[in-house]
């Protein structure tokens, strides 16, 4: 190894990386409540070594700032190990099985309210990145694998097609009979739910798709890409391009009444008004990239966040505030889902854990 650089300009190089450093305390600080550090000068008696150790010990405080969090709601079933690492959930239409997917492709059931194992089986070979319950007993997976695969509840394999590119999302329009699929090659998918068959396709992205929403009183398609940008589409329509956001949506959502799409980016919410395409940006308590959202049925919004924080909460969808805690994974959080009547909420996460929350049973931390 080379020796380290002596001098003046090596000097100058710790004084920008301090300097640097200290400016993302400072952006990072005002993200936590009750957290405040005055912004020295190099010129002051600290001298650099003084700064530097400051910086050290801001980031100290800080971590333990952040980790110093409000009472939350407990997990009733936490089931760790459930996957390599966890990438979706869902419910089933009569709220008895909770299903998860993971990085290896796995998929595993679980019934409900008890929480009680049901089945698991190998549905992919790469990430499950979109599962649908076509009724209580039939279910369709989707992975970036490139199968779009239609299975029992026993796990039995009753249909396999192999689509063009690799799926990054998939949603479904029961209304219309359609799967929604979003890929890796920046093109939207639509296939009919009862066999599979192709109805139409559009290459919307020039980068790979990052999520789908559907808005049944509209009809409306909405899907971001990791460059980016955020499509409005209708089939038969010209697609209608909105205002970029600051940093890509990795989750998509539709209020109520198809007037707002919600997305997540790094700290804020993301709104656009579907009418003009115009973008409200949303200021939250999360402290890193909100991974995943759900619209719970009274038009709140169920959050989760990655990176930085792994925080799981409820948000007003129009002021961002918190209205409630849920207790936050170890690692990046991944996925989380609100089932059809409110009363349960999943999570899944990097840290490779499926949790579970019942609202007719949440214990407050203390």
């Amino acid at each position: 190894m080379p020796p380290l650089p002596q001098g003046e300009g090596w000097g100058e190089g710790i004084k920008q990386v301090i300097m640097l450093l200290y400016s993302l305390i400072l952006f990072f600080s005002a993200r936590v409540p009750n957290f405040a550090l005055p912004p020295p000068s190099l010129e002051s008696s600290l001298g650099e070594k003084g700064l530097l150790r400051l910086c050290v010990f801001a980031i100290f405080t800080l971590f333990l700032s952040a980790c110093a969090t409000q009472p939350y709601y407990k997990a009733n079933a936490i089931y760790p190990d459930a996957h390599d690492g966890g990438s979706i959930v869902e419910f089933s239409p009569n709220e008895r099985i909770l299903i998860s997917g993971g990085w290896e492709g796995r998929v595993r059931l679980w019934s409900l309210p008890s929480g009680e194992a049901l089945n698991d089986w190998q549905a992919h070979d790469d990430t499950v990145n979109g599962i649908v319950f076509v009724s209580s007993t039939r279910l369709i997976t989707a992975g970036y694998d490139a199968h779009l695969v239609r299975w029992s509840i026993e796990g039995k394999k009753l249909q396999d097609k192999t689509l063009p590119s690799a799926v990054t999302h998939m949603i479904a329009a029961k209304d219309q009979g359609w799967l929604i699929t979003g890929h890796a090659d920046g093109w939207v998918r639509l296939w009919a739910i009862s066999d599979f068959k192709p109805i139409t396709e559009r290459q919307l992205h020039s980068d790979q798709v990052a999520a789908l929403a559907y808005d049944a009183t509209s009809g409306k398609i909405a899907s971001s890409d990791t460059g980016q940008q955020v499509m409005l589409w209708q089939p038969g329509s010209e697609p209608v391009v909105l205002q970029s956001p600051a940093s890509y949506s990795r989750t998509l959502v539709f209020s109520a009444d198809g007037m707002r799409l919600y997305g997540g980016g790094w700290f804020d919410l993301f709104q656009w008004d579907t009418d003009t395409g115009k973008l409200k940006v949303i200021a939250t308590e999360h402290a890193g990239i909100i991974k995943s959202l759900d619209r719970t049925p009274a038009g709140q919004l169920a959050s989760i966040s990655r990176q930085t924080d792994s925080s799981v909460y409820l948000l007003d969808a129009d002021s961002g505030v918190v209205k409630q805690r849920y207790q936050p994974h170890e690692l990046c959080g991944g996925y989380i889902r609100v089932s059809p009547s409110g009363r349960y909420w999943a999570t899944t996460s990097d840290d490779a854990s499926v949790r579970f929350w019942d609202h007719q049973h949440l214990e407050l931390s203390e």
